[in-house]
């Protein structure tokens, strides 16, 4: 079955073409989403504001069952403003928990970077565990849960950057630019339309019985031991006696060997695929694995990022 046909009979895989359609230039950051949902993942977008990143997720959000909610993170904000608190009842004289924006099934986390870090620490539980502690009781979040969040590059002012250890909790981050003159003009033809009339609302929503089943699908697609051999060596350049240690102050952990892996299948099984192919690794060792690193100064006084870093090794880590 070629991609075209699974986009054209099953609801997951149209999901690309459904997130796109409302966006310009934003191909890949579509199918990227798509690629987190299928891999029960999360996404940090990083990138300047006015480049359509919370429209995105509003719009994979219209193709999503159950509830959706958008935080808005400011230097005030308290962790049970995430997870919810408990409210004393006057009539039966005890506690009832008001569930947070956590408990829905797509968090948009809009400048996470501006969040203090007990807050940032209190989305650690949720994204790795899918669950939230409060008042000593654990309670399961929604099944599909996902976190996508952003952050803006350019200011650094009342920030708090987020330590390695929430980096790693995302399976993709990635790094969105400005559009070039073509783009910028559809997108304001694209605006004028809309303006004009505005566009009809989304189709149903995909069921959650067939989200599971595309990630049982995807869990089935084929990595070749020869590509994982590739994957464990690209993560292994990064680390004590590989071609980049010397740039690297932290290395990829294991969980970036897993989340390439996951997003590998899943990019496969996208495109029409029970097998992952060198291009689906290639494609995502980026997203993957770049913001699970961190460049030592040296890396950092001559320019270098994570990014780069894991482009060069790409260039000299041949898959074969």
């Amino acid at each position: 079955m070629t991609s075209q046909d699974r986009m054209a009979g099953d609801p997951v895989p149209r999901l690309v073409a459904d997130v796109a359609a409302g966006l310009v230039g934003h191909a890949r950051l579509a199918e990227r989403l798509v690629i987190a949902l299928l891999a029960n993942g999360h996404v940090l977008l990083e990138g300047p504001p006015g480049i359509a990143k919370t429209r995105a997720v509003k719009r994979l959000a219209a193709h999503l069952p159950g509830r959706h909610a958008r935080i808005q993170c400011t230097p005030d904000l308290l962790p049970s403003d995430l997870t919810g608190t408990q409210i004393f009842r006057p009539g039966n004289g005890g506690f009832d928990f008001v569930p947070g924006p956590l408990f829905h099934a797509l968090v948009l986390v809009d400048e996470i970077n501006r969040a203090p870090p007990k807050v940032q620490s209190a989305l650690l539980e949720a994204m790795a565990e899918h669950q939230v502690t409060t008042g000593g009781t654990t309670r399961p979040l929604p099944d599909p849960f996902m976190v996508v969040a952003t952050q803006n590059p350019i200011e650094h002012e009342g920030t708090f950057p987020l330590p390695e250890a929430q980096m790693d909790r995302f399976l993709l981050h990635l790094a969105l630019d400005m559009p070039g003159a073509e783009d910028e003009r559809a997108i304001l033809d694209l605006v004028e339309a809309e303006t004009a009339a505005p566009p009809a609302p989304p189709g149903t929503a995909i069921a959650e019985a067939e989200i599971h089943a595309a990630r049982r699908a995807v869990a089935g697609v084929y990595l070749a031991p020869a590509l994982k051999d590739f994957i464990i060596r690209l993560v292994m350049a990064t680390r004590a006696g590989g071609m980049a240690a010397e740039w690297v102050e932290h290395p990829v952990s294991p969980r970036g060997t897993l989340a390439l892996a996951a997003a590998a299948r899943a990019r496969a099984w996208l495109h029409g695929r029970d097998h992952a192919l060198p291009e689906d690794v290639e494609d995502l060792a980026q997203d993957a694995l770049a913001h699970r690193l961190v460049p030592n100064w040296q890396a950092v006084s001559e320019g270098r990022s994570g990014r780069s870093l894991i482009a060069d090794i790409l260039r000299q880590v041949r898959p074969w």
